[in-house]
């Protein structure tokens, strides 16, 4: 279904995985296109971006962005939630 839907644009990891029913993308950027473009990158690791979590509307405007040099650092479930609560309310006006 996933390589269906974004053919060349998303993949879960293993065969596997693509069979089964994801809700949502999965980026794989091997060229760098999006890490570049986002500014991503890190410098410290070979090709690998730092972890970012994004909250995107429909129309493809950034509502709000978590980046963190730290791998170990992610945002909490309730910084995301109240992100996307404020991009629906966004867009809903």
């Amino acid at each position: 279904m996933l390589k269906r839907r974004w053919p060349g644009l998303v993949s879960t990891g293993s065969e596997e995985d693509n069979v089964r029913e994801i809700e949502f993308p999965l980026l794989q950027d091997q060229e760098h296109k999006v890490i570049d473009r986002y500014g991503l990158l890190n410098p410290n690791s070979v090709g690998l971006p730092h972890p970012a979590t994004y909250v995107i509307d429909k129309a493809g405007i950034v509502r709000w962005k978590f980046i963190e040099t730290d791998y170990k650092v992610r945002p909490t479930n309730a910084a995301i939630m109240d992100a996307l609560a404020t991009a629906h309310e966004a867009v809903a006006q």
